[in-house]
């Protein structure tokens, strides 16, 4: 392994060669595939431009961030700044190396948009963020060449296997009611952060957000019945609504848990109310504000909450 992360180290500093000139726009390209972009893109499909496909998206997120986060630990490889002191850090980087999780999720999340509606622009956009932000973390010196394959391998396995086994997912809780839903929704990412090994500030984050949006994305099918479609001002207005109270609810709550232990506990229930927030509270919110219809509740619908 040393012989690829030497020769991993001489493409880094290759890519160095061109610092400062290009910090910025690398840097740009790297946000497009971190936390906050995601936090304001899942909530677009959700909420202003399909509603099912906004859930099946945003399970398969957080689902390839818990596979990241247990591969990280069990392969325990350095990061580039780590290895060799040459290597320039140009952005915060936390844990281990192997795979990235920029590359994966960019790989999961575009690739899914990307089959889903099939548009050509969509192709296009997706191939370059699939290249570009991969290529963005080597510059910045927190990921090997290495980092990236394993990131894409896993990132196009874990989209495979869903579009293979969701629809089967999604008809078997399509026969169940609310209680199946909700009990999916505490049960599964409860027994994903117990099997999966990873930090433990990261993977309670990722454990409450995925247990309050699928417990959000239950009730919403059940007693809200949004429409994602309606007007072009409309959906704007839903998108400021919703990303409004999801960043007042994100950052408000940690300035009022700041200091308050257990430290851990209180992050969870901060995410969690993060994902009920984006699932269930701002779709009841854009009712109340009459800026959503309301959808058929058909056996389609029933399908589209069970996979939550």
């Amino acid at each position: 392994m040393e012989g690829a992360l030497d020769w991993g180290i001489r493409v880094v500093l290759w890519f160095q060669k061109f610092s400062p000139t290009l910090d910025l726009p690398f840097k740009t390209l790297t946000s497009m595939g971190g936390e906050v972009f995601f936090m304001l893109l899942l909530p677009i499909i959700y909420w202003c431009v399909d509603r099912r496909s906004g859930i099946r998206l945003t399970i398969l997120f957080l689902l390839s961030s818990y596979v990241n986060l247990g591969a990280k630990v069990l392969a325990d490889q350095p990061r580039p700044f780590q290895y060799d002191h040459r290597v320039q850090q140009l952005y915060k980087a936390g844990g281990g190396g192997f795979p990235s999780g920029h590359t994966q999720n960019t790989v999961v999340v575009w690739g899914y948009l990307a089959l889903r509606f099939r548009r050509t622009w969509l192709w296009v956009a997706a191939g370059f963020l699939m290249v570009a932000v991969p290529l963005s973390r080597i510059y910045l010196g927190v990921h090997f060449p290495t980092d990236l394959l394993g990131g894409y391998v896993l990132g196009a396995a874990l989209l495979l296997i869903y579009r293979w086994l969701g629809p089967a997912v999604e008809a078997w809780f399509g026969e169940k009611g609310l209680g199946w839903q909700v009990g999916a929704a505490l049960i599964v990412p409860t027994f994903l952060f117990l099997i999966l090994p990873g930090s433990k500030e990261y993977g309670i984050k990722v454990w409450a957000t995925l247990m309050g949006i699928g417990l959000g994305f239950a009730l919403e099918g059940r007693w809200v019945g949004f429409e994602a479609g309606c007007i072009l001002w409309e959906r704007v207005l839903r998108f400021i609504v919703g990303v409004g109270g999801l960043f007042c609810l994100r950052q408000g709550l940690r300035v009022v848990f700041s200091g308050i232990e257990p430290e851990l506990l209180f992050r969870f229930v901060r995410y969690g109310l993060v994902g009920l927030w984006g699932g269930f509270g701002a779709p009841w919110v854009f009712l109340k504000l009459q800026l959503a219809g309301t959808r058929v509740k058909d056996n389609a619908s029933q399908v589209t909450i069970a996979v939550s």
